[in-house]
């Protein structure tokens, strides 16, 4: 089966072709460059059997779903939720409804694999008549590399991947962090929206609430521009004045740049946060992987990360930190094993869209 699969992430859209579970093409081009991504479709494969497109935020969805007007207009209600992302799926499927007509256009979900999250890791301590409802409770992301990641790893290490318990650790523009257990996740460390959690490029991660009612009472901004800073002009980006991109602000701090050493610092100190956090929702810890462009392309970074991670009793092997493709960078025997997994999401997405298409209950 020939999958076209449409992956908008923070930054960047990457379009991949998927032929029998094999990546055939891959093209990556810059959100604002979508038109120029519409010309190039059929460059890019013969009529597929079906278009799988990444949306960042499904809401309670538990699985993909073949998409006809009506959905993707509930999906678009979603937007607030997850602006960077989600106005990008919603633009490509209509470009591929126009361009590939008769092709089903399925939606796979990053939440659905939180779908399932634990009563006490999902629900916030808001009042009962706000959350009776379940919607306003923690939905989690980066579910799709997630999924793939605990499936790679399993592979590697020769395990089930109902038998791992894991911490997941997705470091790209974007930065999340995910506990696995019995193949599911139990903890995750972005909530409501993708702006939870750890700092990102551009995204602040968990600010105290009562420091942005502070703001906001002021009057100098309203809703929407706060919600712009959040997601747009914060972390790596509002720290350093830079563009949050991880490589210009180590530039900058190897050029002696205090406020970008700092930044770095806030960034890895946010993180490792995270990732106690998430091995504590396990009963063991068996793995701890590390996935996404930031983890693939900055070893040296990965090395300063790892280096703060001693309380978890990670053994790393420095030579395999800065070796490529998909490895163990932890010792030999090691007690917990640490993995770099290169982020194959369009394998995920292709994975989806053939079960959906043949009826199989992905959500398992």
């Amino acid at each position: 089966m020939r999958i076209l699969t449409l992956s908008p992430g923070a930054s960047s859209l990457k379009a991949a072709v998927v032929v029998h579970g094999d990546t055939t093409v891959t093209q990556t081009w810059a959100h604002a460059d979508i038109a120029a991504f519409a010309e190039r479709v059929h460059a890019i494969s013969a009529t597929p059997d079906a278009v799988a497109v990444r949306f960042a935020h499904g809401g309670s969805r538990p699985r993909p779903v073949v998409l006809d007007e009506s959905e993707l207009a509930n999906l678009e209600r979603l937007t607030a939720l997850a602006p960077t992302q989600q106005p990008v799926s919603v633009q490509a499927v209509r470009l591929m409804w126009s361009l590939l007509p008769g092709v089903p256009v399925i939606a796979c979900f990053d939440t659905s694999f939180h779908n399932g999250l634990p009563e006490a890791a999902a629900r916030y301590a808001l009042p009962r008549t706000w959350t009776r409802q379940n919607r306003l409770r923690r939905y989690g992301f980066h579910g799709l590399s997630c999924r793939y990641a605990l499936r790679r790893t399993a592979r590697m290490l020769g395990r089930d991947s109902d038998s791992l318990r894991l911490v997941c650790c997705h470091l790209g523009s974007a930065v999340s962090v995910t506990a696995i257990r019995d193949g599911h996740s139990v903890d995750t460390s972005m909530g409501f929206t993708p702006v939870e959690g750890a700092v990102s490029s551009t995204r602040s991660g968990s600010v105290d609430p009562g420091l942005l009612l502070h703001v906001l009472s002021t009057g100098e901004i309203g809703v929407d521009e706060m919600s712009e800073t959040l997601f747009l002009r914060s972390g790596l980006a509002g720290m350093t004045g830079t563009s949050g991109d991880v490589r210009e602000v180590l530039a900058a701090r190897a050029a002696g740049d205090s406020e970008a050493d700092i930044a770095i610092g806030v960034y890895l100190h946010r993180l490792r946060r995270e990732i106690g956090a998430a091995a504590m929702s396990l009963d063991r810890l068996d793995a701890v992987v590390f996935t996404g462009g930031v983890a693939e392309h900055q070893p040296a970074l990965l090395s300063e990360l790892l280096g703060g991670l001693a309380p978890l009793g990670l053994q790393i092997s420095s030579s395999r930190v800065a070796e490529l493709g998909d490895r163990l960078i932890s010792v030999d025997g090691a007690a917990v094993a640490v993995l770099m997994i290169t982020a194959r999401i369009e394998l995920e997405l292709a994975r989806a869209a053939e079960g959906t298409i043949a009826g199989m209950d992905y959500s398992s």
